[in-house]
């Protein structure tokens, strides 16, 4: 089943002498359970790609379909884009982005409750997330207090939360030494596996690229499937 389909993806910044075309034309689709890789040099589009995808930054031009359902047609929005993302996305970034002043338990209970969930289900479903991904012990622990890795194991588990159908991560490891890149990457390809979810990471990485299922290159807003594909 296809988790998210781009078609014909369109976006310009700035005008004239400064015009810069991010996407010009670009296609793409990544199924459940897949993990993609979105390789390219720095100001060649994946990550405008990964907000047009992640509905944070609509195309100009294009259409977006999640699980389906068409959401973005010609540029314009079907429906409330913000419930979309806050129930069939997650996102994780370069950096974990957790709430510095809750604990790791808490950073995943918030996204449930972002949701309307509330209750004891939540609780019970945080420490579920965090003992999948082997960080159960630390859920009472501060950000400051937990590795970068543990971080970033806390970050899936929030962007896992809501149960998404879509993992988008932007550069997620980073911050982090080739041991533990390694290891967050591994995590996806198990998360997209196990849980049914369609991940797509912008990366610089070309040490992990085995871990992928689909490879997509951009150079200057164009998208091209690499013949690295696993």
């Amino acid at each position: 089943m296809e988790a998210v389909r781009a078609e014909n993806l369109h976006k310009t910044y700035g005008h004239g002498d400064t015009e810069v075309k991010a996407l010009r034309g670009v296609s793409m689709v990544a199924h459940a359970g897949e993990v993609v890789a979105l390789l390219g040099p720095s100001g060649s589009g994946k990550s405008t790609l990964l907000t047009a995808l992640g509905l944070l930054n609509p195309p100009e031009r294009g259409t977006v379909t999640l699980m389906g359902e068409r959401v973005i047609d010609e540029g314009r929005a079907q429906g409330d884009l913000a419930a979309l993302r806050r129930a069939r996305i997650g996102f994780v970034f370069q950096k974990s982005n957790l709430i510095p002043f809750l604990t790791a338990h808490e950073n995943v209970r918030l996204a449930l409750a972002l949701n309307d969930r509330e209750g004891p289900e939540t609780h019970a479903r945080a420490q579920e997330l965090l003992d999948y991904l082997g960080v159960g012990k630390r859920g009472g622990h501060f950000p400051e207090e937990l590795s970068g890795g543990e971080q970033q194991r806390v970050a899936i588990a929030r962007a896992l939360a809501p149960a998404p159908q879509l993992i988008l991560a932007d550069e997620p490891t980073a911050a982090l030494d080739s041991h533990r890149g390694r290891a967050v990457m591994e995590l996806f390809r198990q998360v997209a596996r196990e849980q049914g979810t369609a991940v797509v990471v912008v990366t610089h990485d070309h040490r992990t690229l085995d871990v992928f299922d689909t490879i997509y290159e951009m150079e200057d807003g164009l998208l091209s499937r690499s013949a690295q594909t696993a």
